[in-house]
């Protein structure tokens, strides 16, 4: 795991917007992006629909398109790695 993924990781203990998460991390949409996509891709983050409330599934994420309308979490992997971590 990246250090940049462990920060991510960090702020995702809860629900949290694209914005949000910029903003508590200073990052830009740039800086941010590659590093969530990272993460989906290993399963340590999900994606949650606003709307419903539920878990979107990987195959349908698109994220490049709806990375500022959907919602992350960590998953249940991705918090155990987290803390798991020596830092």
């Amino acid at each position: 795991m990246t250090d940049q993924e462990f920060e991510v990781l960090d702020e995702l203990y809860f629900v949290i917007s694209f914005k949000e998460l910029m903003r508590n991390l200073s990052w830009t949409e740039v800086e941010l992006l590659p590093v969530l996509k990272s993460l989906l891709l290993k399963e340590l983050v999900k994606c949650i629909d606003p709307e419903s409330e539920e878990e979107i599934e990987r195959s349908a994420i698109e994220l490049e398109k709806r990375y500022q309308k959907i919602l992350f979490l960590a998953t249940k992997k991705g918090l155990m790695e987290h803390n798991s971590r020596e830092v």
